[in-house]
């Protein structure tokens, strides 16, 4: 009897890894089987881009995301609350409008840069540009002339045709031409503005000598897009203007007719306000005090909706953990899903939680990030920790090569200076991963313009991204082993032959916009 009760002991220990491999292929199957049948994505899109809006930091906006993102999150059955980081200047967009009414009739495309103020009503004036001048008393005896005037400040594109196009219908002669005037005319204009003397200050030393507003087109050399960032002025409107309006008015300026333009911008100032990250949670068992984390950032910028930047992040982080709730609700590890804001101002809000929750950084596993736009993911670094190779490929390991097979590894990888919210964790000494993804041409079309927008998503892509992050988190919360945290050698800085040093944890900015 002893003898067959050895027998079945030694059968169960063999068969342990076994059965607990067939567990493994269970959950993981069943995961990918409710992403592809059973996708939220386009729904949590529409809610969060359609419906929502932009989630610029500061705006009800944002903090009507965090609201319904708690909700969701509750209705999956996951706990979910907004925790405040610090505050920040509240402003909320209303409507643009600008004509051109002489000499010429023209509704332009234009738009409020963020945090603009208002005019008071539509308000009609001509349009001037800075001059070209010899140096900073040239230009301000020539100040008090913009009184009463709108002032463009930007230079007009010789072309609004991408590089790609050109290279695909251009001849040889013709493209060179092009690339010489752009240089020639981007240099000229850079040189006009220097020789103002007022560098980041010019848009406010033309608001103090009585301007109506400032006139500026930031293309992204892409066709029909521009850049939307924020105004430098604080009482009159900054607006962006489309390229081919931009380059209308410009070239009135230079053939002598004066343009006039009607101009209306309703957007309100709203004091400070409170500025959340969403962050939910489903508890650990075994290893409670471990953490694994899904990041992503949760605020845009306004001049599209911010779809790829970081709407795309947001629901792979959202639909990763419905589907984990789902057919993983007992994790071995604790698993947080942190959603930051005020990421496009410096990394705020996941500075301020690794600086609010020294027992989750501490106590972290892994944590993987997505930010850089619609496409799969096609690279994953070891962020400079010794031992990433083991745990990383071990984790990716239970991928289906289906979802994997693009997927570029670098080990140890380097910290780097961080791009994005990982990079907070990284610095704390915390093993923090970017998932990279593939361009779809991001940093020309949707970073920070006015197209990020919910027709660029590639929801078959991101279907694969949801996927991935789902089977990493469960792989790096099952993992018998916790990720240790030794720092590779980083080799010298060629620069100035010293030891290359790990990046420093960021101090958040917790008060902003002021």
């Amino acid at each position: 009897m002893k003898r067959i009760f050895t027998l079945i002991t030694v059968l169960t220990i063999m068969l342990a890894p076994l059965a607990q491999a067939q567990d493994q292929k269970t959950v993981i199957d069943n995961m990918i089987k409710e992403a592809n049948e059973n996708s939220m994505l386009e729904k949590l899109a529409y809610e969060l881009l359609d419906k929502n809006g932009p989630r610029l930091v500061g705006t009800p906006q944002m903090n009507s995301a965090n609201d319904w993102a708690v909700a969701k999150y509750e209705s999956w059955g996951i706990s979910a609350k907004n925790e405040q980081w610090g505050e920040w200047r509240g402003w909320e967009r209303g409507i643009t409008h600008v004509d051109l009414i002489e000499p010429r009739v023209k509704t332009l495309e234009a738009m409020a840069l963020a945090w603009s103020a208002a005019t008071d009503g539509p308000v009609s004036a001509q349009v001037t540009m800075i001059p070209d001048v010899a140096d900073k008393a040239a230009f301000d005896a020539w100040l008090p002339s913009v009184k009463g005037k709108f002032v463009m400040v930007d230079v007009a594109q010789p072309t609004g045709r991408p590089e790609y196009n050109w290279e695909k219908f251009g001849t040889e002669e013709s493209i060179e031409n092009m690339q010489k005037l752009q240089r020639e005319t981007i240099t000229a204009w850079r040189k006009r503005v220097a020789n103002t003397g007022y560098g980041r200050g010019l848009d406010q030393a033309l608001e103090d000598a009585g301007a109506l507003g400032i006139l500026k087109s930031n293309w992204s050399r892409g066709f029909g897009v521009n850049k939307i960032f924020s105004a430098r002025t604080k009482g009159i409107p900054a607006v962006d203007i489309g390229l081919e309006d931009y380059g209308t008015l410009f070239r009135m300026l230079e053939h002598g007719d004066i343009p006039t333009i009607r101009m209306e911008v309703t957007s309100k100032e709203l004091g400070q306000m409170p500025t959340y990250n969403t962050v939910a949670e489903m508890k650990g068992g075994e290893k409670a005090d471990e953490y694994v984390m899904l990041s992503a950032h949760f605020d845009s910028w306004d001049g599209g909706t911010g779809a790829t930047d970081n709407g795309t992040g947001t629901i792979v982080m959202m639909e990763a953990m419905r589907i984990l709730k789902k057919y993983y609700p007992n994790p071995k590890r604790t698993i947080i899903a942190g959603h930051w804001g005020s990421e496009e101002q410096g990394l705020n809000g996941s500075s301020a939680f690794v600086q609010d929750n020294p027992k989750v950084v501490a106590g972290l596993q892994a944590l993987f990030n997505q930010d850089n736009g619609t496409g799969r993911v096609v690279n994953i670094s070891g962020q400079g920790f010794l031992h990433s190779y083991e745990f990383i490929n071990r984790w990716l390991n239970a991928v289906p090569r289906k979802y994997k097979s693009e997927i570029k590894t670098t080990f140890p990888g380097s910290p780097g200076g961080g791009g994005s919210d990982y990079a907070s964790f990284v610095a704390a000494g915390a093993p923090g991963f970017s998932l990279s993804s593939l361009s779809w041409d991001y940093g020309t079309y949707t970073w920070h313009t006015n197209r990020d927008t919910y027709d660029k998503i590639v929801f078959d892509d991101v279907r694969y991204n949801a996927i991935i992050t789902a089977i990493m988190v469960y792989m790096a919360s099952e993992d018998d082993k916790t990720f240790p945290r030794d720092k590779a050698d980083l080799g010298m800085n060629p620069r100035n032959g010293e030891p290359r040093a790990w990046p420093t944890p960021r101090n958040p900015n917790r008060k902003g916009g002021q």
